[in-house]
Formats: C-alpha cells, sequence, structure tokens
C-alpha cells in the first residue's frame, strides 16, 4: 500500500468518526442518521452532473449495495438510540473486517499479503478489545445494543465488498460513488417522510447544517475508501479503516463526556501497531 493511498484511508477514517459523532449529539439518533444520508445524496446529486454513468458491469453490484446501505443506516440508527458512541461504534466497525476479508476471499479470491493481513488482523482485535471495555464501563450495554451493533456490522461488511467489486467493475470510482449516495440519498428520503410526515419540512429546516457538514464528511469518508479498494486489497482497506475508532474514542472521551479506561488505552496500542503492520503490509 503506498503512502498516499495509506494517508487517504486514514483521512477517511477521521471523516467517517466525524459524522458518526455528529448523529450522537442529537436527541433523535434516527432523524441524524437520516439527515446525514439524505444531504449525502443531495451533495451527490449535484456531482452527477459532472460525471458518466457507471459501467454496466458495475449496476447489479450497485443495486446490491442499496439494499445493504439502506440496512445499515436502520441499524445503525437503532444502535445509537440504545447505546454510547464508544460502545456501539467499535463493535459495528470492528465485527465487519474480518467477515470482508473472509467474503473476498471466497467470493473475489482475493489473498492480502502476510504482514498486511497481520496488522488487520491486530486492528481488528483492538477495535473488539475496545468494545469489551465498553462494555465493562460505567455504563453497561445492553444484549439490544449489542445485537444491533452486530447486525450493522453484518450490514458493513456486505456493503464493503460489493462496493469494492462495483467500484472495479465500473473503472470510475467517482462515478460510481455518486451514483450510489445520490440513489441512497433518494431512499432514505422516502424513508424520512415515512416516519415524520408532516414535520418532516420542519425538521430539515432545524437541522440541514449539521445534516450538510455530516452528509459531506460521509460522502467523502466513503469516497475515499471506494477508490482506495479499487486500489488496494479490499480487505486491507476495510481493516485500516477501522483506524477509525481510535478518533471516535478521543471524540467520545473529550467531547461526548464518555469515559475512558486502561483497557481502551491498551485497545488503542493494538490498534496502532495494527495500522503500523498493515503499511508495511
Amino acid at each position: 500500500m503506498t503512502t498516499f493511498l495509506f494517508l487517504s484511508v486514514l483521512t477517511a477514517a477521521l471523516l467517517h468518526a466525524g459524522w458518526n459523532a455528529m448523529v450522537k449529539f442529537g436527541s433523535d439518533r434516527f432523524l441524524g442518521v437520516t439527515l446525514v444520508a439524505v444531504f449525502s445524496g443531495v451533495v451527490a446529486l449535484i456531482g452527477l452532473f459532472f460525471v458518466d454513468f457507471p459501467a454496466a458491469e458495475s449496476l447489479p453490484w450497485l443495486a446490491l449495495s442499496m439494499l445493504f446501505h439502506t440496512g445499515y443506516c436502520l441499524f445503525l440508527s437503532r444502535a445509537y438510540a440504545s447505546g454510547d458512541l464508544g460502545q456501539v461504534y467499535p463493535i459495528a466497525r470492528g465485527s465487519a473486517p474480518m467477515l470482508a476479508a473472509l467474503l473476498s476471499w471466497m467470493i473475489l479470491s482475493e489473498v492480502p499479503p502476510f504482514l498486511g493481513m497481520v496488522g488487520a488482523m491486530l486492528l481488528v482485535s483492538g477495535v473488539l478489545l475496545m468494545a469489551i471495555s465498553g462494555r465493562r464501563s460505567a455504563s453497561k450495554m445492553s444484549g439490544q445494543t449489542l445485537l444491533y451493533a452486530l447486525i450493522t456490522a453484518m450490514f458493513t461488511a456486505c456493503y464493503t465488498l460489493s462496493d469494492g467489486a462495483g467500484s472495479r467493475a465500473s473503472l470510475n470510482p467517482v462515478s460510481y460513488t455518486l451514483w450510489l449516495f445520490a440513489i441512497n440519498g433518494v431512499i432514505m428520503a422516502f424513508i424520512f417522510y415515512l416516519k415524520y410526515k408532516s414535520s418532516s419540512w420542519d425538521k430539515i429546516k432545524r437541522h440541514w447544517r449539521p445534516g450538510t457538514i455530516g452528509g459531506i464528511m460521509s460522502l467523502l469518508s466513503y469516497g475515499i475508501v471506494i477508490w482506495a479498494m479499487s486500489q488496494a486489497p479490499i480487505a486491507l482497506v476495510a481493516a485500516l479503516r477501522e483506524t477509525s475508532v481510535l478518533f471516535a474514542m478521543v471524540i467520545s472521551v473529550y467531547f461526548l463526556k464518555e469515559p475512558l479506561n486502561k483497557m481502551r488505552i491498551l485497545a488503542g496500542l493494538v490498534i496502532v501497531t495494527g495500522v503500523v503492520m498493515t503499511r508495511l503490509g
């Protein structure tokens, strides 16, 4: 993995942690997640005027990703409604890379370099260790929160694989990303209206600023990841992206005032070690 690619994925991880933290600042988690998806779709719609339609070979993957991204948004909002950022985020992100790596190997016959795979395993181990530390914190995680976080992770692994394959088939990761977010934004806007109906416009007027900022962060974050997956093994990119857990830990402690303990610090060190080995791989 080149230095530029490595730093790009780390930037994507920071952006991803940032928009997830913005969702947790509000009281209505579904509203936060949905508005981020809707406004990222609005930004993507504007971008469609400057790109071509994705290649026909990528369309089945794009359609499949629509289902996975919708499920991801719905279950992520449910997880955040019942748990802390420091609890939900490590599980939702950390359980996905190994599943994505397994699917990538089974379906795409893609095997990352040995050192990079060791680094990826360390990354995932550190993320899961951080998740365990969240369960032992003062704010106990409920079984329902754990279930929603794991289902979110499943959707994450599935859309990671489909988008990795789709971006390669499209031959234009930017076009694929914009169409993906534009269509997903339309779907989430429809779900948003079904839930809030007459109060929909009022909620948009009150929350359009954080929704737009979060939407741009989400679009940039995943756009970088989709491009990276067209340049490097999907499993390595998926694992390196989970450094977002470190950024989320800092945000959760210093801005959301969630507890920090020694195990979370140890988990952070394991993640950093995994990052270094992934870069060397």
